[in-house]
């Protein structure tokens, strides 16, 4: 049985859309996309007239290196969550197939089933917020063609252990694909499970850029896997997925000055968010900051709409996350610079439980 026999066979038997990029060869002329021949104004490098290519081959090259893949195992997209859309499409038929969650999670995995009309199945993680390996691979039916799992966990901010992650790919043996979502991973102190895929052909992995190399308006994500399912979401991608600044953008910013900077500014992030975690836990509206290897940290509050209104009202903007199961009295805040933090906990110092 090969991972492919889990897709949708009419994905399988697509033939893909050939974009005039991909034919273009070697041509110096290029007189078969209906582009212009002319630049717009202010545009003298970067060729914004011509459609780009559909894997830009520089930045696949630089992000294979990245994280120690080979070009085949990497689609480049925009953002993961065009990754989330692409993977549901590829393999789950609607209104027969579904997806497995453990909430709380990325509320994205829903809405891209959804969207499919595929089934959700929820697992929801423990009072912890710690991964039931057991529960879940009880509540894999035959229906279930993909199981995420969000790890450091958006939005409760805790790491999924590395052993669980082998325990469930062990145990699956080919029932589902396992999509492991490392939006986050820069900021953990754990490694990435990437490393796994040539040994497991049911993972796939999740990476953007958005989140440590600061790209969030860019746009980039990137789905790493077998290369039997990379060459399958090919097939359904958007033609010309990235557009040419992104690609510039992404390039200044993995080039060794720019991976320089991403070290720095992790490095003080992390002093922040061990500050920021230890400031919070003081404060008296606060009941509890929930353990976090993210560039966030969930905070329980004793009025965490008041808290919510209050830091609004002073300009400051945290996601509230009281929708979310077993986190009906928290916000999330995101880690900023020490100054954004600074004006934060001041405003929280002025609020009463």
């Amino acid at each position: 049985m090969s991972v492919l026999d889990l897709a949708r066979p009419e994905i399988r038997a697509l033939q893909p859309y050939s974009s005039a990029r991909m034919e273009a060869g070697g041509g110096q002329i290029f007189l078969n996309a209906n582009e212009s021949a002319w630049a717009p104004a202010g545009d003298d490098e970067l060729g914004c007239n011509r459609y780009p290519e559909p894997q830009p081959a520089a930045l696949v090259s630089t992000l294979a290196a990245l994280y120690g893949l080979r070009h085949e195992q990497l689609l480049v997209g925009r953002g993961s969550d065009e990754a989330i859309d692409l993977l549901v499409r590829a393999f789950c038929r609607a209104g027969e197939d579904a997806i497995l969650i453990q909430p709380p999670t990325f509320g994205m995995y829903s809405v891209c089933a959804h969207v499919q009309n595929a089934a959700v199945i929820e697992v929801p993680l423990a009072d912890d917020f710690t991964l039931d390996v057991d529960e879940l691979l009880a509540a894999v039916t035959p229906a279930v063609k993909l199981i995420f799992v969000c790890t450091p966990n958006n939005p409760s901010g805790q790491y999924v252990p590395r052993e669980n992650i082998e325990r469930v790919l062990q145990a699956l043996d080919g029932r589902a694909l396992l999509v492991v979502d490392e939006a986050y991973v820069e900021f953990a102190y754990e490694r990435s499970v990437a490393d796994l895929i040539d040994r497991y052909e049911y993972l796939a992995v999740l990476r953007t850029l958005s989140k440590a190399w600061a790209l969030a308006g860019a746009r980039i994500g990137c789905v790493l896997g077998n290369p039997a399912v990379i060459a399958l979401l090919r097939r359904i991608m958007a033609p010309y997925p990235v557009p040419l600044p992104c690609v510039a953008a992404a390039m200044a910013a993995l080039s060794e000055a720019g991976q320089m900077q991403a070290r720095e500014r992790l490095a003080v992030l992390r002093n922040e968010h061990e500050r920021v975690r230890g400031a919070l836990a003081t404060l008296a509206c606060v009941q509890a900051v929930l353990p976090s290897q993210a560039n966030f940290l969930a905070v329980r509050f004793h009025d965490a709409g008041a808290i919510y209104q209050h830091l609004l009202a002073a300009g400051i903007v945290v996601r509230d996350i009281r929708r979310y199961p077993k986190l009906g009295d928290a916000l999330r805040i995101t880690i900023g610079t020490p100054a954004e933090n600074d004006a934060m906990l001041a405003v929280l110092q002025e609020s009463t439980p």
